[in-house]
């Protein structure tokens, strides 16, 4: 739809230069403008518009064309009301997103003009706020950053290169309304703040409290890998001697086998001898962290373990397959096909290779349940099930850590840092490296951790949740 309209002749007109009024028509040209969609039609106005001349002869504007309030904007080809839609849309949806709901409105433009729209907005006015976090980031490579948030309204305030206490120091003094400061516990921070804020009251938030427990939880599960297979439920004598009979025919004298003993014997033969696992993985030429698996493994076998197979949709057929295979149906056409007949929905290649371990004389590979990672174990210690008890009760150092994050968890739930130091003495006496550091850099933090238990809503610098959902997504 095309609206055809003109401005009015006659009517002075205020100069863009110097704002002095104007009838002197120069000449006229048309502005053609876009507008927001009438019902399923796009629309589009060809506004006939006068170019004056500036009657001020100082004026360093010799002509100047007409505006039309609330149609047209200097060098802009959409109205005002054009443009706000696009601001909003691209604020919600950002460019690809913007530019396909806009399409559905029937207004077309490419996903770079629905992103630029939003970038020409001016920011709000940087207004103290009454809390503030502070927080790290990647910034690029190996350079860090520095954020600074509203803790009350989670929007940031200004970003900033590097983690300085100076710079830090240097902001809070001119912003001076600063009454608590939220940070992790790097000392950094804690200068930073001590030198530009004295006064204000520091506080170590909840996210980072569960994020330095789950690392040192991982670490001892790490340590304690052994332990993890006990999380699993028993499996009788009967099911396990097919499997380990089976594996050991297969893998004994495979190439990987050969390989793996070698790897093995070579790793551990270096690291008995006292040497460090990264001056072992220069010499063989290995990685790191595949040095650490072989001197962690009692045997070979260990590391040649096939992980458990994962659940696939094929699973509840597995004891027709193996009632038909032990009838004489042995091609796999027709069990796909008679399994299809059943409901199964999945690919022929799926049964084929379900049967292929029958053709060699042996059982089909049912799934069997994983056990935990060293990551899972540190997620699931605030969540007691059947798994956690029966690693607990085979791994005391795991259970004992269990206990101590149970403890810190009341104190933040009930807010009450009162048991703190006879916790930190506990944390610290219990024989774990990784506890036992972590102890340590609590003690030094003692008034902000207090701060951050003891405050019942207590924010955070740049992520904010529950002591459980922190822990968990930590």
């Amino acid at each position: 739809m095309t609206v055809r309209a003109c401005t009015r002749s006659g009517v002075p007109v205020a100069c863009t230069g110097c704002g002095r009024l104007s009838e002197w028509c120069h000449s006229s040209y048309v502005r053609r403008l876009a507008d927001v969609a009438l019902g399923d039609r796009p629309v589009r106005i060809d506004l006939s518009v006068r170019r004056l001349y500036c009657e001020n002869a100082a004026c360093s504007k010799v002509t100047f064309a007409e505006q039309t309030a609330g149609l047209t904007v200097r060098y802009q080809r959409r109205t005002p009301h054009l443009r706000r839609l696009v601001e909003d849309v691209g604020v919600v949806l950002a460019g690809r997103g913007g530019a396909r709901m806009l399409r559905i409105l029937n207004i077309r433009l490419s996903w770079c003009t629905v992103l630029s729209q939003p970038m020409r907005l001016l920011l709000p006015p940087l207004v103290t706020p009454r809390v503030l976090g502070v927080d790290d980031f990647a910034l690029y490579g190996d350079t860090d950053g520095t954020l600074l948030v509203d803790a009350t309204t989670r929007l940031p305030l200004t970003l900033r290169e590097g983690r300085d206490a100076d710079q830090l120091s240097r902001w809070l003094r001119e912003h001076p309304d600063v009454e608590i400061a939220c940070r992790d516990g790097s000392l950094t921070y804690r200068q930073g703040i001590a030198g530009g804020a004295p006064d204000a009251v520091q506080v170590s938030d909840h996210f980072h409290f569960w994020q330095g427990f789950s690392r040192r939880v991982q670490d001892i599960a790490s340590a304690h890998r052994g332990c993890l297979p006990a999380a699993l439920p028993p499996v009788g004598e009967s099911d396990l001697a097919p499997a380990e009979e089976t594996a050991g025919k297969t893998t004994e004298d495979s190439r990987a086998a050969r390989h793996a003993r070698r790897l093995f014997e070579a790793v551990q033969a270096l690291t008995h001898t006292g040497r460090s696992h990264s001056s072992v993985a220069r010499e063989l030429g290995l990685d790191r962290r595949t040095v650490g698996k072989y001197a962690r493994a009692g045997t070979w076998q260990e590391v040649m373990r096939r992980p458990p197979r994962k659940p696939s949709t094929l699973d509840p057929y597995l004891d027709y397959l193996q009632q038909r295979w032990d009838e004489g149906q042995q091609s796999a056409k027709v069990l796909h096909e008679e399994l299809q007949a059943k409901g199964y929905l999945g690919h022929y290649q799926r049964v084929t290779m379900a049967v292929a371990p029958l053709r060699r004389g042996l059982p089909i590979d049912e799934p069997r349940e994983r056990p935990p990672s060293p990551c899972e174990a540190a997620r699931c210690s605030l969540h007691i099930n059947d798994r956690l008890l029966r690693l607990l009760e085979h791994c005391p150092e795991l259970r004992r850590t269990h206990d101590l994050v149970r403890r810190f968890a009341v104190m933040l739930d009930n807010y009450e840092a009162a048991p703190l130091p006879d916790w930190l003495d506990d944390l610290a006496g219990i024989g774990l490296a990784p506890l036992v550091g972590l102890a340590g850099a609590l003690g030094e933090d003692r008034h902000a951790v207090a701060q951050g238990i003891s405050t019942p809503t207590t924010p955070a610098s740049t992520k904010t949740a529950s002591p459980t959902s922190s822990y968990k997504n930590a």
